[in-house]
């Protein structure tokens, strides 16, 4: 039990979320998308937030900016967070655009503002669950796709409400986040979704 709450932490880790919510977005859309605009948006994405993020994270590593990848230290937190907002907003600029995929964008965005609510929640020595932010904003997200597109994704999203408590007790487990660090991870995943959905809905 030990290994798979530890797991948890690495397969859903919130670098990899913003990747699987596009994936979601392109495999519910009801809308013809090009097998090779697809594999370039993804291929584009998994450049943007996975692998410059990981380069940054050895860089900032070797030089002593933070000492883990989950980044449980508070004051490490804001360098990385600040660059992986400029990553997405790059991401926004250049491959998700809003008038091809207006859904994507307003996801996208979502995170971005995720992103910074935690770069602010830093200044003020709060550490807020990033991964309760990246598993709790695809689930408003594939929420939203839902009621949108009109698709039954009842179980993608039972799927997720039962990842949201797998991170939590992995989190609580691994004695990373106290309940409420992980309550306000949650918020500040769900909020900007929820709010960004009126613009598209």
């Amino acid at each position: 039990m030990n290994f798979f709450l530890r797991s948890v932490s690495y397969i859903l880790h919130p670098l990899l979320m913003p990747l699987v919510g596009a994936i979601i977005y392109f495999k519910t859309a009801p809308r013809f998308f090009p097998d090779e605009i697809i594999r370039a948006k993804v291929f584009g994405l998994v450049v943007l937030t996975i692998l410059i993020p990981i380069v940054l994270y050895f860089l900032l590593k070797s030089l002593g900016t933070i000492s883990s990848i989950h980044l449980e230290n508070v004051k490490q937190r804001k360098i990385p967070l600040l660059l992986q907002s400029i990553l997405l907003i790059v991401v926004i600029k250049m491959i998700i655009d809003i008038y091809h995929y207006p859904e994507l964008y307003f996801f996208f965005l979502g995170i971005l503002f995720s992103s910074l609510s935690a770069v602010f929640m830093v200044l003020f020595n709060i550490k807020a669950s990033l991964h309760m932010i990246g598993i709790s904003g695809i689930t408003m997200f594939t929420i939203t796709l839902s009621i949108h597109f009109g698709v039954n994704l009842t179980l993608l999203i039972a799927a997720l409400m039962i990842s949201n408590g797998l991170v939590a007790t992995s989190r609580l487990h691994c004695k990373a986040h106290s309940n409420l660090e992980l309550i306000l991870g949650f918020l500040i995943g769900v909020i900007p979704q929820l709010t960004l959905a009126n613009f598209w809905l």
